[in-house]
């Protein structure tokens, strides 16, 4: 493990591509220029932005680890830290244990994680950035449960469909009255059953009032299902991108989403719900010849701000910007 005396502060130059259109949002214009909303400053959009914000380990230690054991030492406990993994990981079905007050950061794209998961669990304000996360056996690539204040961005998470539906846990599941989390700017791609928002049909009592949770900008595709899937709890979803995901965004048991101007290219049920007690608002969305089946919502605001771009634009600014693009 090597110890610096530095915080990193930012992000390199992205190239910038030619301005895109945005809609005013809750009295904000966005500056888009062609990355829809990603966000290169180091704070979430979303519900992660809410409950006083999510910092992870801003004003912490800086720590550069290499090894499994390194990161699993550097996560523990709950002083504040920024992390970043400097070099390619592969495990063996371990579990990774985040504890409070933590960024975890890939340096650059070279970076995967392979075979082991990063759980968040009874944690709070924790930040997983900019890391390829694939082929995780016995587990999720990344669990939240128990846990408030999580911003999961720029992560490339995925597995493979050669194998039955259920060699595979989940890509990004969030369960066990997770609550304001955000999942932005990210391809969750190659998988059966991709993310699991509130895991049980009978968690109510815990789940029921949490699982705020905000997906935007994201690259989806080639999966078969749970894009994601969302029970008990408030979800918005604005500017996704959707490719061959048969089974898109599904609002279960009580589920109120708000979903605006996401794209969905080859798909058999992008918007819908197999419960009548769950609702959708949809506007603005080109469900690709498909439609939106489940019941109207009541969901029509969120408590925090945020810019759209035209469902015409989000190809352009999400394929190629989603993923661990960045380097730090």
């Amino acid at each position: 493990m090597r110890f610096s005396s530095f915080i990193p502060l930012g992000l390199s130059a992205l190239a910038l591509a030619a301005p895109t259109p945005t809609i005013k949002k809750n009295g904000i214009f966005a500056r888009q220029n062609g990355t829809g909303s990603t966000n290169s400053s180091g704070s979430p959009i979303g519900y992660a932005s809410e409950n006083g914000g999510t910092t992870g380990g801003a004003g912490g230690s800086a720590v550069s680890v290499s090894t499994l054991a390194e990161l699993q030492a550097a996560v523990k406990g709950d002083e504040a830290a920024v992390i970043t993994i400097a070099s390619s990981i592969k495990g063996s079905g371990d579990n990774v244990k985040i504890g409070s007050n933590k960024s975890i950061l890939g340096k650059d794209s070279s970076v995967v994680l392979e075979n082991f998961t990063l759980t968040v669990k009874g944690a709070k304000n924790v930040i997983i950035r900019n890391l390829a996360i694939q082929k995780v056996v016995g587990g999720d690539a990344i669990a939240v449960q128990k846990s408030t204040n999580v911003w999961l961005d720029h992560l490339d998470v995925s597995s493979d469909r050669d194998h039955d539906k259920d060699y595979y846990d989940g890509l990004i599941d969030l369960t066990h009255a997770a609550d304001f989390v955000t999942v932005s700017n990210s391809k969750i791609h190659d998988h059966w059953k991709a993310s699991l928002v509130g895991h049980s049909d009978s968690n109510s009592a815990e789940d029921t009032g949490h699982l705020r949770v905000t997906y935007h900008n994201n690259h989806w595709e080639n999966i078969n299902s749970r894009g994601p899937s969302l029970r008990f709890g408030t979800g918005h979803f604005f500017n996704n991108y959707y490719n061959a995901v048969s089974d898109g965004i599904n609002a279960r048991l009580g589920a109120q989403v708000l979903v605006e101007n996401n794209v969905w290219v080859d798909s058999k049920k992008p918007l819908y719900s197999v419960d009548n007690d769950a609702g959708a608002v949809a506007s603005g969305n080109d469900f690709g010849g498909a439609g939106n089946t489940a019941p109207a919502g009541t969901l029509k605001s969120v408590p925090y701000k945020y810019d759209l771009i035209e469902a015409s634009a989000v190809k352009a600014a999400v394929v190629g910007t989603a993923g661990n693009t960045l380097t730090f």
